[in-house]
């Protein structure tokens, strides 16, 4: 798994972008509660649920709407 970190203009940690194996990405906030993934087979976004966000990939639209 491989893990970036996100920051604000602040330099402050306020989420992280864990890929998996099968090239899925996994969004978590600054505290590792999971927002949400990006599916890459399927080409979607979808909130911690499961339930469809978007199109796409549209991971960091996660943190930043913890985060305004």
């Amino acid at each position: 798994m491989n893990s970036e970190m996100i920051r604000d203009v602040k330099g402050r940690v306020i989420g992280w972008l864990d890929t998996l194996h099968n090239g899925d990405i996994m969004v978590k906030d600054y505290a590792g509660r999971v927002l949400g993934y990006y599916r890459k087979a399927q080409d979607m976004t979808t909130d911690y649920a499961g339930r469809f966000l978007n199109y796409g990939n549209t991971c960091v639209s996660l943190i930043y709407r913890q985060n305004p």
